[in-house]
């Protein structure tokens, strides 16, 4: 069974439905997840917010945390998940924000990426580390990082 029928099936049988808020990947966890079909009973929404603006206009990031930590922080990502929470109807939102490449810096490497979960038990952050190894590669394994921490937090409720 692939990952995404996996997320797919598990929020069926909790009765979850599940939003996305995406920077990096530009909807590619929601586009894993509305390939198969009858992901309506489970998919609500995603949102793809690229720019700052967009994070603040559509997500209620703050424009003081994105100062504070920049686009690519855990404290931002937090933030998308909670916001696609609240601009959703669904129980469990993910969020991607990174720097899929190229480039970055000394202080935001390329293949850097922050995700957060929001759901009933609260907000779980986490960042890895790609490497650079390429934008469409960097993307690819920010989605399936991302389906397999909903699995997990679906499996936790």
């Amino acid at each position: 069974m692939s990952l995404p029928v996996s997320v797919l099936e598990a929020a069926k049988a909790r009765g979850v439905m599940i939003a996305t808020a995406e920077s990096c990947t530009g909807g590619m966890v929601a586009a894993a997840l509305t390939d198969i079909p009858g992901s309506s009973a489970v998919v609500d929404r995603g949102m793809v917010t690229y720019t700052n603006a967009a994070k603040v206009e559509m997500l209620g990031v703050s424009p003081a945390t994105l100062d504070a930590f920049g686009a690519v922080s855990e404290e931002t990502a937090a933030e998308m998940a909670t916001g696609a929470l609240r601009h959703s109807h669904a129980q469990l939102a993910v969020s991607i924000t990174g720097i899929a490449g190229p480039g970055g810096s000394d202080h935001k490497p390329e293949g850097r990426v922050c995700f957060a979960v929001a759901g009933p038990l609260g907000v779980k952050l986490q960042t890895v580390e790609f490497g650079a190894q390429g934008r469409a590669n960097v993307r690819a394994a920010a989605r399936d990082h991302a389906l397999g921490l909903l699995l997990a937090a679906l499996t936790r409720l």
